[in-house]
């Protein structure tokens, strides 16, 4: 009886993994270097550098478009921090994803099977800056103030809100832990709503999140003034695995360079979008290079 059941169990769990590897959708399947996948329905997971309520919001309109363009449903999902988001892709319980520059450098350079395709444009490129916000109380006016003070990031693994700033403060010779004190919060409106109520000196954020903040009201920037910002770097790129069939891709891809409505745009502070490539982020991964030894 014992053996029986022993086999019956082993039978059933060989069951279920030759189903869901055998998933249409390729859902819980990594991806892999070429396929022809054509899910019913696309996964489509979106950078939580804010409210995850927030993020949903902004890209609906884009969720509707993607819906009607490629004649399928599409489900956004918002993960609760950056590392969550690259092992869902690895595993494959994504289609596409709204990757950071340095998140999706860790899920590409990890030797997952996705490419990216394009990127928003703002002012017709698609690039963008970080920059350092300081609380004026605190007595930070230019970088090298945040010495002996707080400084705060989002998500460790955040291209504008740690990797950059950071970088800009150790050319300014301020090491993190030994120069100052350094807190993570998770998120880039997390970042500017500590700034701007004094619970920190300082912080790095993205610009265009930043903006956001201000124009809606949600923080004061007399209370979080800009003190610096950044070069220009790569754009968040948009990837997809590398598995869906060749059209599914050719469609996805023409459906974002190819968006104009305006409203779906201005939602996501985008003027529309540009091609990129993997290439195009050799630039971030000389920046993990250069603060590696200070994460």
């Amino acid at each position: 009886m014992r053996t029986f059941a022993f086999t019956s169990m082993l039978l059933i769990i060989l069951y279920v993994s030759m189903a869901c590897s055998s998933d249409p959708d390729g859902i819980g399947t990594p991806p892999q270097a070429e396929g022809n996948l054509e899910p019913e329905t696309l996964v489509v997971a979106l950078l939580p550098d804010e409210d995850p309520a927030e993020i949903l919001r902004l890209h609906d309109g884009l969720k509707n478009f993607l819906q009607e363009r490629l004649q399928r449903q599409v489900e956004l999902v918002v993960h609760h921090d950056y590392g969550i988001m690259v092992e869902a892709m690895r595993s494959g319980h994504l289609h596409l994803a709204y990757f950071g520059p340095a998140t999706y450098i860790v899920c590409k350079d990890a030797g997952t099977h996705i490419e990216p395709f394009a990127a928003k444009k703002r002012g017709g490129s698609t690039t963008y800056t970080g920059i350092i916000i300081a609380n004026p109380d605190s007595g930070v006016r230019t970088i090298s103030d945040i010495a002996g003070k707080t400084m705060a990031y989002g998500d460790p693994g955040s291209t504008s809100s740690h990797l950059i700033p950071k970088r800009m403060l150790l050319a300014e010779n301020l090491r993190p832990r030994h120069d100052y004190n350094e807190v993570f919060l998770g998120s880039h409106d997390a970042v500017a709503m500590n700034v701007a109520t004094g619970n920190v000196a300082a912080g790095g954020m993205s610009v265009g999140i930043y903006t956001r903040l201000v124009e809606q009201g949600s923080i004061d920037p007399q209370h979080a003034v800009v003190i610096a910002e950044s070069p220009s770097y790569p754009q968040y790129p948009w990837t997809m695995r590398s598995d869906l069939s060749p059209a599914l891709q050719r469609a996805i891809r023409d459906a974002f360079l190819q968006l104009d409505d305006a409203d779906i745009l201005a939602a996501m502070q985008a003027d529309g979008f540009g091609p990129v490539s993997d290439q195009d982020y050799d630039i971030v991964r000389e920046l993990e290079k250069t603060v590696a030894d200070y994460r």
